[in-house]
């Protein structure tokens, strides 16, 4: 299993949360995640400027065994997506946390991250589920 980023917040339902230093959120799915779903085909983005809102699907990934939603980790206004992966999904199979990201949010609540999993109780997560 690789690496959790020590700088990522979590969501159960297995997103990442990055707060960049614009106060922006950058929003993908983990790398426990991508391998669980194996080799993505397809990723529905949201739409830029569209609102999402904390634990509300907003994104979809579609792999050759399942489809699944992706889900906001923080409320507020998409301000970009990765556009790069509507002809590569696979990126999000190569590079999880880095090139694979999905999407940046303005957060409006700076509390809702305090809801989400520090790296240590996420690995504990995966670590109980693998079991």
């Amino acid at each position: 299993m690789s690496e959790i980023p020590g700088d990522l917040k979590f969501l159960k339902s297995h997103e990442w949360a990055r707060v960049e230093s614009d106060g922006t959120v950058t929003v993908g799915i983990s790398d426990h995640a991508q391998s669980l779903l194996g080799d993505l085909v397809y990723v529905e983005l949201p739409g830029v400027g569209d609102r999402v809102q904390a634990g509300n699907a907003c994104a979809v990934v579609e792999s050759v065994k399942a489809a699944s939603d992706v889900y906001a980790p923080v409320s507020g206004e998409v301000v970009a997506i990765n556009e790069a992966l509507n002809d590569k999904p696979e990126t999000i199979n190569e590079d999880a946390y880095g090139e694979g990201w999905i999407f940046v949010v303005k957060m409006e609540n700076k509390d809702e991250l305090g809801e989400l999993l520090d790296p240590d109780a996420y690995a504990e997560l995966i670590e109980g589920e693998d079991h």
